[in-house]
């Protein structure tokens, strides 16, 4: 499934605690067309479970996909960086083929 780093953790917490939400808020991972490689990522927090859902739980946080995003992001890592290149959410994608430069999209 979907792996988080350690930072990554630490910010989805920060978010979550920020914006009140409790327990039954999970991370929602997916893909949608889009972007300048194909393919896009979208991350948000959500409480709504629906048909076809797959949920994996790492480092306490619970990650949800669809099953379209679950084929694309098998095996993928989130990882957060606040660093000096940008910050933001970054994807650590192994099925990907081909990335932009910004990070934001890719193809298969």
């Amino acid at each position: 499934m979907v792996t988080i780093t350690d930072r990554a953790k630490a910010r989805i917490q920060q978010i979550m605690q920020d914006e009140n939400y409790d327990a039954s808020y999970f991370v929602r991972v997916a893909v949608e067309s889009g972007g300048c490689s194909g393919l896009s990522y979208k991350l948000n927090f959500d409480n709504e479970e629906k048909k076809g859902d797959q949920f994996c739980e790492d480092k306490g946080v619970k990650i949800c996909l669809d099953i379209k995003s679950y084929l694309y992001l098998a095996g993928t890592e989130l990882d957060y960086s606040d660093g000096l290149n940008g910050k933001g959410f970054e994807f650590h994608n192994p099925n990907a083929t081909r990335t932009c430069a910004c990070g934001e999209s890719f193809s298969v």
